[in-house]
Parts: C-alpha cells; structure tokens; sequence
C-alpha cells in the first residue's frame, strides 16, 4: 500500500477539456425543465436519426440491387401505360400497404403488383361488360397503389435517390408517351379492335411479374420486420399514428396536399390541353395532339435530366425554383395567343413539373424515419389519386359554363398554392442534403 501511495503522486494529471456550450449546466436546468411531451418528441427524433443515419446501400452495391432496381423501372413503364388511379383502389392501397408489407415483405408486393396488372388486362382483353371492366380497372389500380409505395420508399431509401427516383418516374412518363401511339397506331393504321392493345399489356404485365418476383424473392415478411425493426417501433408505423401522433405528423400531411395538388395539376394540363388548343388556339387535330404528346415528354425529360441538378441546387431550393419556372410559362401560354408559342410553353412546363413528385417522395424519405416511408408514401400517393379525380373533374365542370380558358388562370392559382405548400415542409439539414 506504501509503494503504491509513493508511485501515485508521479502519474501526470492534464488539465481538464473545456466544457462544450451543449453542456453547462444553464442547459442541462432547460433541458430538465422541459416538458414530458417535449422530452418525447426528442426521444421520436433522435430515434429516427439513428433509423436515418444508417449507411443507404447503393443501387450497384450488388447484382441484386440492380436486378431490384430494373425491376422497379419495368414496374413504373406498365403503370405509366396504363394508369388506372381510381379513388377506391389507392385509398384502399394506402390503408393496407404496411399491413400487407409486414406480413409478405417485399416479395408479397411484387407478387401483388404484377399479379394485379396482369389478371386485370387479361379481363380487358376479353372485352367484357362495362361493370366488369371497371372492376379489371379498379384492380389494376390496387395494383399502382400498392406499387407506388413500395418501389418509391425502396429507392428513396437508396444513395443518390434524387437521379434515381428521377429515372423511376421517367419510366412512367415513358410509359404514358408510348402507350398511346401504340394504341392509336394499332386502332387506325391496322384497323384492330381497341382490346387488342392489352394482348401487348398482358406480355409487359407477365414479364413485370416474373422480374419483380424473381428480385424481390429474399425479401420476406420476416426480412421486412428484422431490416425495417417494426417490432421494436411498430406503434410508430401505424397509420394513425404516422398522421396524428408522431411528430412526423406534419411530413406526412404536407406531403399529401402537395401531391394532391401536383398530380391535380399535372392531370388537369394533360387532359384538357387538346381542347385547349383546338378551341382556343385554333390548332389542327393532329398538332393540338402532338401538344399533350409533347407536354408528356416534357414531363419524362424533366424527371430524368433535373435528378442531377436537384442534388446539386439543393432539393428545397430547387424544387421552387421549377415550380417558379412552370407558373412563369404558364403566364406565357396563358397570355401569348400564338399556337406554336402555346406549344412550346406547355412542353418546357412539363420539364419543370416533371421532377415535383420524386422531390416531394424524395423530401419525404430525407425526414421520416425509413420504418414510416412506405405508410407515409403509400397515403400520399392516395391523396394525389384523389387530386387527379377531383381538380379535373372542377375543371371540367368551369370549362362547361365558362369554356376552356379557364384552364390557363385555375392552373396558375394551383401553382401558387404549390409553391405555398412545399414551402411548409420543414428544413432539411445539410448532412441529410
């Protein structure tokens, strides 16, 4: 004890580090003077810092991977060929997407998915009887819905998801460009029946089905519950919850009313611009077609090209300064009465509206927590099913007392509101930038 007590004096005692600002004891008395409900909002955090922070694989990290990731893509061309959003089926889409992604995993929604697509254009082929067909429709719809939310959370989940979300809505657009020609070519230049166009949809619909399948086939129920820990944070992904409880609360909603309004936006300009330009501008019926063809590939472009410029601006930045730019256009279609001027305004909107939807999915995966991605998705997503029912259903509606010219000013009061909304996302730290 006294050959310790003689060494002890002789070990060097460095003076102690500075007490960092986050320690002083003036904010630990704030923080212990917090209140409970402040202490767990705190805790829901900083729990979905830890969720966030994990390291997000690469989309060529492995050849699975990019066997997921084309498979994601084939998916999104079918929806975008035949998109059928029927209110009842993504809302009823949205209510069982984490149910559904708890018990099957993964491979359960690929097999939903494509088995959805494929039953319905087999039934649609067979040219059956109005109510039959709507029924095919609205279980194609079923099938987008569970889709929408389930490959968007996935690759928003992924490193550089801004590119490649811009890719997977591309595909889309590419889908809803190339359908139509298709259609129309077989319709009028081969004189076929309107069916036979879903004898093509049921072979994109099998080979959707088999490559989603095959993709996704390691990811179970069980893989779901152990990689995404539900069990450990399964109040947190209830639906109630994620929109009333949590303090994601406020993600969620305006998540939903901006997609509720863009997809109303972009719907309303696609479905009413022929009319607009054959009975406002006096076009011809080939070009006034060639108008939306061009809008839709302004919309494709847009996705693809502006991924790599959100990054780079910053995604909060960017996204109002496209929204900016497509009510500026809009101010010139509205206001410059030239047909072809008309046509070039309306294509370079879409390029701008284009990147709005993989921004707000984007912006959504950036400040959930990855457990509440595919509720949180999956509910927005029926809340823009909802705006491509309901705002050109309003604008059809002014068009018939008022005529088509309302379409320019109901647009741009859209916009506006657009802008207002996505402002109301909270900010996005850098790191997660």
């Amino acid at each position: 004890m006294s050959a310790t007590a003689a060494v002890a004096p002789a070990v060097p005692l460095n003076p102690l580090p500075t007490t960092p600002d986050d320690a002083h004891p003036r904010h630990m008395a704030d923080h212990d003077a917090s209140s409970p409900d402040e202490a767990s909002v705190s805790e829901a955090l900083a729990a979905s810092v830890v969720v966030a922070t994990e390291r997000a694989e690469r989309w060529n990290d492995s050849p699975r991977n990019v066997s997921r990731v084309a498979a994601a893509f084939l998916c999104f061309l079918v929806m975008g060929a035949n998109d059928a959003a029927y209110g009842v089926s993504y809302v009823s889409s949205a209510l069982l997407n984490n149910h559904l992604h708890h018990a099957l995993g993964q491979r359960g929604i690929a097999l939903i998915c494509g088995g959805c697509h494929l039953a319905a254009y087999l039934v649609v082929a067979l040219h059956p009887p109005y109510g039959v067909l709507v029924f095919a429709f609205v279980l194609a719809g079923f099938g987008n819905g569970v889709a929408d939310a389930a490959w968007n959370a996935w690759v928003g989940s992924l490193a550089n998801s801004s590119e490649l979300l811009g890719f997977l809505h591309a595909f889309y657009g590419v889908g809803g460009v190339v359908s139509p020609l298709i259609a129309t070519t077989m319709i009028t230049k081969a004189s076929l029946p309107w069916f036979s166009f879903y004898y093509i949809m049921i072979a994109v619909a099998g080979l959707e089905t088999i490559t989603l399948s095959c993709a996704f086939w390691s990811s179970s129920g069980t893989e779901y519950r152990r990689l995404y820990k539900t069990h450990e944070l399964e109040h947190e992904t209830r639906l109630r919850n994620v929109l009333f409880k949590t303090p994601s609360a406020r993600v969620s909603w305006v998540a939903a009313l901006f997609l509720l309004c863009y997809v109303g936006v972009e719907v309303a300009l696609g479905g009413w611009i022929v009319v607009f330009m054959l009975r406002v501008r006096q076009g011809e019926p080939f070009a006034s077609g060639m108008s939306a063809v061009g809008f839709w590939l302004g919309i494709t472009i847009g996705r693809a090209v502006l991924g790599f410029v959100t990054p780079r601006m910053g995604i909060k930045l960017s996204t109002a300064v496209y929204i900016a730019a497509a009510a500026g256009l809009e101010l010139i279609f509205w206001l410059v009465p030239q047909f072809y001027v008309s046509a070039v305004a309306v294509a370079l909107q879409g390029f701008f509206l284009g990147p709005l939807f993989p921004n707000a999915v984007l912006v959504a995966s950036k400040l959930l927590p990855r457990q509440q991605h595919v509720v949180v998705i999956g509910f927005a997503a029926a809340f823009g099913g909802c705006g491509a029912a309901v705002l050109p259903f309003a604008t059809g509606i002014l068009a018939q007392t008022r005529g088509p010219q309302v379409l320019q000013p109901m647009v741009l009061s859209l916009l506006v509101v657009l802008l207002g909304i996505w402002v109301c996302f909270p900010r996005i730290g850098k790191r997660k930038e």
